[in-house]
């Protein structure tokens, strides 16, 4: 990926860090980089299939460096597909252990709604000092539970304890107050202001004037304001 090619150097200095782009642009390439090269666990299923494999995708943490400035951290990746196999591991083990799930509401994650559970794990994990990867959590979050995932980050960060980088598309996490956005569409990687991203002026338009983005035959370059 040219973008990721070109781009030497990303600094995290602020508490939330977010990654916004099209897909297909690096984002979570990178992020699952930075989660092996900081040895943070990845839970997902090995035994899955795809029809292509980039051989190169998974060896990509060996080509980046990584530098702590306060001392290296645990800390956790989070995707979708890799939380359903967190979940189901997380039962497994209560099922002997059943105090675990006190670290997260005192319910099964799998008895809950999905964001319910979601929001368990979130508010729970993140009370913890660590370094916190996630790729695009608002996918099953409606919106009004993406702001309560945005307050938590914006609690925990301001707590001072914990360091998050996020891939997203979701213009509410996007607006995470103090967050630096790095803008993959751009090569090389740039930080850009939030009203800068595609994602903001995409929504803000389609607000403002709907009928440029459905009258698609008679339009096929809606103006983004």
């Amino acid at each position: 990926m040219d973008v990721l090619e070109q781009t030497r150097r990303i600094r995290f200095d602020t508490p939330v860090t977010l990654f916004a782009g099209e897909n297909g642009t690096g984002k979570s390439t990178l992020l699952e980089a930075l989660a092996n090269k900081a040895g943070i666990h990845i839970w997902q299923n090995q035994g899955g299939s795809r029809c292509r494999v980039n051989s190169y995708e998974n060896k990509f943490y060996q080509c980046i460096s990584l530098e702590w400035a306060d001392g290296r951290v645990p800390g956790s990746f989070f995707g979708a597909a890799v939380f359903r196999d967190f979940a189901r591991i997380l039962e497994e083990w209560a099922s002997s252990d059943p105090g675990l799930l006190h670290y997260f509401g005192g319910r099964s994650l799998l008895t809950q709604s999905h964001g319910e559970s979601l929001m368990s794990f979130f508010t729970a994990r993140y009370a913890v000092r660590g370094l916190y990867l996630l790729d695009e959590p608002e996918t099953a979050l409606s919106p009004k539970t993406q702001i309560r995932l945005l307050q938590v980050l914006d609690k925990m960060s301001e707590a001072g304890h914990a360091q998050f980088v996020i891939a997203t598309h979701s213009p509410i996490l996007l607006a995470c107050p103090g967050a630096t956005i790095y803008s993959f569409d751009r090569v090389p990687i740039q930080p850009v202001r939030y009203e800068q991203t595609d994602h903001y002026r995409t929504y803000r338009s389609f607000m403002i004037d709907r009928h440029q983005f459905l009258d698609g035959e008679k339009n096929e370059n809606p103006q983004l304001r």
